[in-house]
């Protein structure tokens, strides 16, 4: 009997990110508010195990459906997705480590090194140019910004903020150098429908970055923090006026990409309340908070429908070799 895995694509560790990223602002809520701890463990518990079935799956794709795989990593957009797999490997690692330091060390560790290893080769390829517009997403920012600032706040949790500075400036400025290329695309050609949740990944590099910055620098909350918060509410107002537009795309695992930002910003607001900052952010954590979760809990409800009705996890499908950058389903039916 030969075994045989789903051949899931790379996008499908969001999941993870919005999971562990949630777990992490309980656990603040917890010590700011005291707030249950155990709904944190539930979330770094269920963040883990299913990094561990993706990572499995994923890992197994390259072994049995190499030709997907290579599809994949040659893709101008997918091939971006696929740092997620370490991201979500720093991501489990520190949701994981308050009751498995050793093995969320192990897990960062690797992680780090995997999406440093992909930010050079990813950006390597960028610098070579040829790139059309319809591969231009803010997916991009997945591999050197989004990458960049887990791997700070994780070298801040362990005690090692002058490696996390290291993280958090090749971050900051490949953020700001892309957010003048991604925005140009977005004024002057808009993205496909099958395309549009990537919108999602353009919320993380203010509100994940702020979060990391706070998490390598002590005491009070400096201009900078307060700078990076909110521009990350506007970009959040931003994507709250487009709602309708965004809904276009038919509800998919392709949802997870919100999630990254949505459960950073309450994570940051939380850190700021921890250092004592007392003006207008403190009065947003709460409010900010309750509807990180309940996205994040509806787009969970809304996986768990899709698993029920087995919609969820895709088979082994032929590889579409003819298909444009702007045909792309990112774990869409």
């Amino acid at each position: 009997m030969q075994l045989s895995f789903p051949s899931i694509p790379a996008p499908f560790f969001g999941m993870v990110l919005g999971l562990g990223g949630l777990s992490s602002g309980w656990r603040l809520a917890t010590r700011v508010w005291g707030a249950p701890a155990l709904i944190a463990e539930i979330l770094a518990i269920a963040a883990g195990l299913i990094w561990g079935l993706w990572i499995l799956f994923f890992a197994w794709k390259w072994v049995d459906d190499r030709e997907s795989a290579l599809t994949e990593f040659r893709h101008p957009i997918q091939s971006f997705f696929i740092v997620l797999a370490p991201v979500a490997t720093m991501v489990a690692g520190i949701a994981l480590a308050p009751d498995l330091p050793r093995l969320a060390l192990v897990m960062i560790l690797a992680g780090g090194a995997g999406q440093l290893a992909f930010s050079a080769w990813a950006t390597g390829s960028l610098w070579r140019g040829n790139r059309d517009m319809e591969s231009i997403t803010p997916a991009l920012y997945l591999p050197t910004v989004g990458g960049s600032f887990v791997a700070a706040n994780a070298c801040g949790m362990y005690g090692y903020p002058d490696a996390g500075l290291l993280y958090f400036g090749a971050g900051f400025l490949s953020w700001i150098v892309l957010e003048s290329v991604i925005l140009q695309r977005l004024l002057t050609h808009s993205l496909p429908v099958a395309l549009r949740a990537t919108m999602g990944v353009h919320l993380a590099p203010p509100a994940v970055g702020c979060v990391a910055y706070l998490g390598v620098t002590q005491g009070a909350p400096d201009h900078l923090a307060q700078f990076l918060f909110g521009y990350a509410m506007l970009q959040a107002l931003a994507l709250m006026r487009i709602i309708p537009w965004l809904r276009e795309q038919v509800f998919s695992p392709a949802a997870w990409a919100y999630t990254f930002g949505v459960s950073a910003l309450p994570a940051a607001a939380l850190r700021f309340v921890e250092r004592g900052q007392s003006g207008p952010i403190s009065h947003l954590a709460l409010p900010i908070f309750v509807a990180a979760n309940l996205i994040i809990g509806w787009i969970a409800v809304r996986t768990l429908i899709l698993a029920v009705n087995g919609k969820l996890l895709p088979g082994r499908a032929a590889p579409p070799q003819a298909a444009p950058a702007s045909e792309l389903a990112l774990g869409s039916d």
